[in-house]
């Protein structure tokens, strides 16, 4: 009985392996025409594409090496400016017993601009 079930394993185990064979060649050959599927001349002006849509592709340098406003397609985040009235406000809501992101999300400053001001302030414990 068991030695009946070893030999199906080992036939099932034959075809899945055939299986996956075949599969792995037909998908080769599906990937290698898929650029003629969506109207591209070739493999390399598929890619480019698809690099370009997906905001991948080459961008154009302004000064000093970074890429121009015109090309910079990321928003970049202002960065904080930490007066004495902001850190007031944190010691206030440290006090209030709010956690850090709620403090950072109230006030639109970052966890890590937070957790310096409590440092600099002392609300901070030390570590054991």
């Amino acid at each position: 009985m068991v030695t009946k079930q070893i030999k199906e394993l080992e036939t099932t185990k034959t075809k899945i392996a055939a299986l996956e064979k075949s599969i792995a060649k037909g998908l080769s050959k599906e990937l290698a025409t898929l650029h003629k599927k969506y109207g591209f001349a070739s493999l390399a002006e598929f890619i480019k594409a698809l690099k370009v849509s997906a905001g991948l592709g080459p961008r154009r340098k302004g000064r000093r090496g970074r890429p121009s406003k015109a090309t910079d397609k990321v928003k970049r985040r202002r960065r904080a400016v930490i007066t004495d009235e902001t850190r007031a406000s944190v010691k206030k809501l440290v006090e209030g017993g709010k956690t850090g992101s709620q403090i950072a999300k109230a006030l639109g400053i970052s966890l890590p601009s937070v957790q310096n001001i409590k440092k600099s302030l002392g609300l901070v414990k030390a570590r054991a």
